[in-house]
């Protein structure tokens, strides 16, 4: 394929916009090609001119935290949205919940409610990404998912703003149905006043849980597949011999085998292929189809 190149004009916006631009280093992983446009609006009503202006034929791909996603090596055609912390990274604590933009990282939310007193929103210590990635996967640890602590979000589309519950949304296991277009800027996450002790000690139960188990000073994606019903993803992994297993680059992980690695020189292709390759180990072993938690995007190189 050709290098991506942008070959289509974009609305003028507030905020900055770039053609041709590098994503590899925004994510995990480190690795994938660049986008036809980047666009990083500079506040919601910036955001929501660009959707209304957008040609409807471009691609749009909205860019969270990146912690869960392979970007393959030929790039995202396209408009590839990022939404800045400075516009859409604000956290306020209520009462009885917390606001928060949807570049607000998980683990900075859950330290704002842990600072106030409120608890139930601890879970998200153990979730690395930010909240608009959460509410559009109903992202979920340790016992607790979006769904569970949602009050409504807010979803900016090319027809304005709409504020949706966790009805409106269909919030399923790591699923969430959002409008055509919809870009999440901000929800309300519900919580309890708490003990501040008590939830001081389960965030660090949560974050020494994590360091123990999952390779996280490492590059890569988070949980690679979903667990099926009734069923270990890692567990099965493990039993049909894949922990270690390598291509090029990529690496399953020793200490999680549910985790992808990069090891230094892998391409999206050596980690989507890996996982390809575990998938199909895992089916002819257990006969258990594993699916993608890992989002890919992009085209091949």
């Amino acid at each position: 394929m050709k290098p991506m190149a942008a070959t289509r004009a974009m609305p003028v916006i507030r905020g900055r916009v770039e053609a041709a631009a590098p994503l590899a280093p925004f994510t995990w992983f480190r690795v994938g090609g660049p986008a036809e446009w980047l666009a990083r609006p500079a506040d919601v009503e910036d955001l929501l001119a660009l959707l209304a202006a957008l040609d409807p034929a471009m691609e749009l791909t909205v860019l969270g935290a990146a912690s869960n996603l392979i970007i393959r090596d030929g790039g995202v055609p396209g408009v590839v949205l990022r939404l800045p912390a400075r516009g859409f990274g604000g956290v306020t604590v209520e009462a009885d919940g917390v606001v928060a933009g949807a570049a607000a990282l998980d683990a900075t939310v859950a330290e704002h409610a842990a600072a106030a007193g409120l608890a139930g929103l601890e879970f998200l210590s153990g979730i690395p990404g930010s909240i608009g990635g959460a509410i559009a996967m109903n992202a979920g640890a340790y016992g607790r998912e979006i769904v569970d602590v949602l009050d409504w979000a807010e979803i900016a589309t090319p027809g304005g703003l709409v504020r949706l519950d966790a009805a409106g949304l269909a919030l399923a296991y790591r699923h969430a149905s959002l409008p055509a277009r919809g870009v999440v800027v901000r929800a309300r996450l519900s919580a309890t006043p708490g003990d501040a002790a008590a939830i001081a000690a389960r965030m660090a139960e949560i974050r020494n849980a994590r360091e123990a188990t999952q390779p996280v000073r490492a590059r890569t994606g988070g949980s690679t597949f979903r667990n099926p019903e009734g069923h270990k993803a890692w567990a099965l992994i493990d039993a049909a011999g894949c922990r270690g297993l390598t291509r090029g680059g990529a690496q399953v992980s020793e200490k999680h085998c549910n985790f992808l690695l990069n090891t230094g020189g892998a391409t999206a292709a050596d980690l989507e292929g890996l996982g390809e390759e575990v998938r199909a180990r895992v089916l002819a072993q257990s006969g258990v189809d594993l699916h993608w938690e890992i989002k890919r995007i992009g085209v091949p190189a």
